[in-house]
């Protein structure tokens, strides 16, 4: 059967993206559904923001690594399939994830993974676009967004440059899933209702 592989890895991508790490560590940890509180998004800011620094860490590696294999199947299973198809398929997962109703975050940490794999050096453009915004904003939502549209450009300018249209193709739609992701969050900024990270905030020992 033609391409048996290839569907077998598209497959396991959705797969993995679909393992629901915010819900698993929530539930497994602290006892805690992290859908009923905050956004309710299975994703790694609402984890930071109802059950602290710890579990969101082993979120966004947990939501990144899995989109880091997702995109290395073609490795593992020797096909000629391109890493960044195939890490498409986990962020869908993540965003609609079979395990959890369909019902998931907003796929940014599960992105950069298959970025990682696919671009190392898109993957670092983006990532330094997040984390100067949000240094400079201290909204994970405004860095998600921004490190999209940087994202955007950067796969669009790269592709007219090298004649390379797959990053066009592939990441540029990708980009603007995400944008779509957050418009809730756009209406929250421009209200300016929009959450804000404690970053670097000094906490007196009691």
């Amino acid at each position: 059967m033609p391409y048996v592989t290839e569907i077998m890895i598209i497959i396991l991508s959705y797969l993995l993206g679909a393992i629901p790490f915010a819900l698993i560590i929530g539930k497994l940890g602290y006892r805690v559904d992290v859908r009923e509180h905050g956004s309710g998004n299975l994703g790694t800011t609402n984890t930071f923001r109802v059950l602290g620094k710890k579990a969101g860490i082993l979120v966004l590696l947990g939501d990144m690594g899995k989109g880091l294999v997702a995109a290395l199947l073609p490795l593992l299973f020797g096909s000629e399939m391109s890493l960044l198809l195939a890490g498409i398929p986990a962020v869908i997962g993540h965003s609609y994830p079979v395990f959890a109703k369909f019902k998931g975050g907003k796929s940014v940490a599960t992105s950069g993974g298959v970025l990682l794999a696919a671009f190392p050096w898109f993957f670092f453009v983006v990532v330094g676009t997040f984390i100067v915004t949000l240094l400079t904003s201290r909204m994970v939502s405004l860095s998600s967004m921004a490190a999209a549209v940087v994202g955007l450009v950067t796969a669009t300018t790269y592709s007219i440059v090298t004649k390379d249209w797959l990053p066009l193709i592939v990441i540029v739609p990708l980009a603007l899933f995400i944008i779509i992701k957050h418009r809730t969050n756009w209406q929250r900024i421009r209200a300016g209702k929009e959450p804000k990270v404690p970053l670097f905030q000094y906490k007196p020992k009691s």
